[in-house]
């Protein structure tokens, strides 16, 4: 068995499961902070997010970039893994439907497809279900530890606040 309710882990699980959550952690944490700090900063983060129809722009820029950098380093030490997981889950299906899904498949495409918004989606419910294994915080302080519940603290939430996102905020415009 995977995850972090069992106290007698194997090595290699453990390393598995920090590996993904260290990468998937280190990904959505350079994109919150490349979304404040890097190229445009947050105003020119705001001005793409309103381009994609994403009104407030300056206001979605904010939720989404402080969400993927809080969740990228509660995923890198796993602590409140699911919840980590739920976030990277609804950033990423906002992302899926807004900006990549009319693109096809493929992200090379124009536009960017979703083959990598995909991926990343089912490593978030895969890492919100399994845990953060026996090398994290969530391990430490013996939270998360039913994969169930996990899986409920992950996909609901995730799902139900991007929907909330999208209704909120999605406002594209019409050709």
């Amino acid at each position: 068995m995977i995850g972090s309710h069992l106290a007698h882990e194997p090595a290699v699980v453990s390393f598995g499961l920090l590996a993904i959550r260290v990468i998937i952690g280190f990904v959505m944490a350079a994109h919150g902070y490349n979304h404040i700090f890097g190229g445009g900063k947050i105003k020119g983060t705001a001005g793409w997010f309103e381009s994609l129809g994403m009104k407030p722009g300056v206001l979605h820029a904010w939720t989404a970039s402080a969400t993927e950098l809080a969740v990228g380093l509660m995923l890198i030490f796993g602590i409140g893994t699911p919840l980590a997981a739920t976030g990277v889950l609804g950033v990423m299906l906002v992302a899926l439907i807004t900006n990549h899904l009319k693109n096809g498949f493929f992200i090379f495409r124009p536009g960017e497809g979703y083959e990598y918004v995909l991926t990343i989606i089912v490593v978030a419910i895969g890492i919100g279900c399994v845990g953060s294994g026996a090398w994290s915080l969530d391990h430490a302080f013996k939270i998360f530890e039913n994969p169930n519940w996990n899986l409920l603290l992950t996909v609901v939430p995730g799902t139900l606040g991007a929907i909330g996102l999208l209704v909120t905020f999605w406002r594209p415009t019409k050709k």
